[in-house]
C-alpha cells in the first residue's frame, strides 16, 4: 500500500523537533550540529531572533492579498535587491524551481519581442541541477533527472563543464542565453573560476547572447558576498535566487536588468503567492542582516577557519576523504569511501552533511555557525570518519 506521503524520498531515520542557531534537537532528546542548513536554505540558523520577529508580526497582521495588489514588504523587499545588486527589475517566487522557469521564460520572450523568435535555445552544462519542474530537468539533462518524463521541453543545449571551445561553437544565431551556476551544488560542490566566469560574460557581450545565473543554492552571502558572481567581478542579465533568501521560508526571486526583462509585461507571468507579505517579511529580514559588509567579513573569515580545519582533517582519515574545494561557507569534501556511508556516520556522530554527486558529501552550514560550533563540527566529523575505519 502506498504511504499517505507520496514516497518520492528517501529520508533518514530522524525527526527534528526543534533547532537553535546551528543546532537541530531530535525528538529523542539528541542535539545534532547542522552542516546542511536544510540544503543552504537555514542561512541564518534556526530560529534566529530577527526572522521569528519579522514573520510573527507580519502574520499578526496580514498573510495574503495576491498580486491583485500593491504588497508594501514586497515592494520594500524588492528595492534592497535592486539596490545590493545589479539589477533594476525582481519578480518574486516560492522556490529556486520558479525562478528557473521564469528565467527561461525571460531570455525568450527577450528575443521573441526582437523580432527573432527563432532565437530560444538555451545552453547549459552537464551536471547542472536547475529544480525538477519541465524547464529545470530539461536544462539539467541527466537521465537521472529525465528518465520516465519525456518529452521533455525542447531547447537546451547540453556541454561538458570547463570546455570553452565546445561553448563558443555552441553559441550560433538560435542561442538565446547561457544558463549555469557559479557554483555548482548538486553537481559536488564545483566552483566556476572567476576567469571562467569573465570569459563567459565577454562570449555572451559578443554575440547578444543573455547570461542566467542560478545562485539558487551559492547566493545569499553563501560565498562570502552577496552573491557569487560578485567574486568575478561581472553581472548577469538574469539571476534566478531562492533557498537562503528566505531564511527557512518558502521566498525565491529572479532578478534581472531593464534590458533582460524588457519582454515581460503585464500579463506575461504571474504568481499567487509568489511575493506574499509573510514570505517577504522574512526576506527583508535577512538582506537586512546579510548586506551587512562586517557579517559578511565574518562568513569569508570563518570559510577560511573551517577550510583550514577541513585540510587537518582530511589529512586524518586518508582512507575516507580526498580533498576539500568550494567557496565561502559552500564546501564539498570528496570522499574515498562512500559518500552515503560518511553522511550516515556522520548522524551517528550528531552531525548532518549532505550528499552531492562526484562522491561529494556538502557542508552547508548557516552562515552564523560560531568558531567554537567549527571545532566542534571538525571532531564530530572525525568521530564519523574513525567509525569507517575502526
Amino acid at each position: 500500500m502506498i504511504p499517505s506521503v507520496l514516497p518520492t524520498y528517501s529520508r533518514a531515520p530522524l525527526n527534528f523537533e526543534s533547532g537553535e542557531g546551528s543546532w537541530l534537537v531530535e525528538a529523542d532528546g539528541r542535539r545534532f550540529l547542522d552542516l546542511g542548513a536544510g540544503i543552504a536554505v537555514n542561512c541564518l540558523g534556526h530560529a534566529h531572533p530577527a526572522l521569528v520577529d519579522a514573520l510573527t508580526t507580519q502574520a499578526g497582521k496580514l498573510w495574503h492579498t495576491s498580486n491583485l495588489y500593491q504588497i508594501p514588504q514586497q515592494q520594500a523587499l524588492a528595492d534592497k535587491l535592486v539596490e545590493h545588486s545589479f539589477a533594476d527589475t525582481v519578480f518574486f517566487t516560492n522556490s529556486g524551481t520558479e525562478s528557473c522557469e521564469l528565467a527561461v521564460k525571460m531570455a525568450r520572450k527577450y528575443w521573441y519581442d526582437k523580432d527573432q523568435p527563432d532565437r530560444t535555445e538555451i545552453i547549459a552544462f552537464r551536471g547542472s541541477f536547475h529544480g525538477r519542474s519541465s524547464a529545470g530537468i530539461a536544462a539539467a539533462g541527466s537521465e537521472k533527472m529525465t528518465k520516465g518524463f519525456g518529452p521533455l521541453l525542447p531547447g537546451f543545449t547540453h556541454l561538458a563543464w570547463g570546455d570553452h571551445d565546445a561553448l563558443r561553437a555552441a553559441v550560433t544565431n538560435t542561442t538565446a542565453a547561457i544558463l549555469i551556476e557559479p557554483v555548482q551544488g548538486e553537481g559536488g560542490i564545483v566552483p566556476l573560476p572567476d576567469q571562467c566566469l569573465k570569459g563567459l560574460r565577454d562570449l555572451c557581450d559578443e554575440t547578444g547572447t543573455l547570461l542566467i545565473l542560478d545562485e539558487v543554492q551559492c547566493g545569499v552571502g553563501r560565498t562570502g558576498k552577496l552573491f557569487a558572481h560578485e567574486w568575478a567581478g561581472v553581472t548577469p542579465d538574469i539571476m534566478m535566487v531562492a533557498k537562503g533568501i528566505g531564511g527557512g521560508f518558502p521566498l525565491g526571486c529572479v532578478l534581472a536588468t531593464e534590458n533582460a526583462a524588457s519582454g515581460m509585461t503585464a500579463g506575461t507571468h504571474g504568481s499567487t503567492y509568489g511575493g506574499n507579505p509573510l514570505g517577504c517579511a522574512v526576506g527583508n529580514a535577512v538582506m537586512d542582516i546579510v548586506t551587512d559588509p562586517d557579517f559578511l567579513a565574518d562568513v569569508n573569515r570563518k570559510s577560511g577557519l573551517l577550510r583550514q580545519k577541513l585540510e587537518g582533517l582530511i589529512a586524518s582519515h586518508p582512507d575516507v576523504f580526498d580533498s576539500v574545494r568550494g567557496a565561502g561557507l559552500m564546501l564539498g569534501i570528496t570522499c574515498k569511501a562512500t559518500n552515503i556511508d560518511v553522511v550516515n556516520a556522520g548522524y551517528a556522530a550528531e552531525v548532518i552533511t549532505v550528499p552531492a554527486a562526484d562522491n561529494v558529501i556538502r557542508l552547508l552550514p548557516p552562515l552564523t555557525i560560531t568558531d567554537a560550533e567549527i571545532s566542534e563540527a571538525i571532531s564530530r566529523l572525525d568521530k564519523a570518519a574513525s567509525s569507517l575505519t575502526a
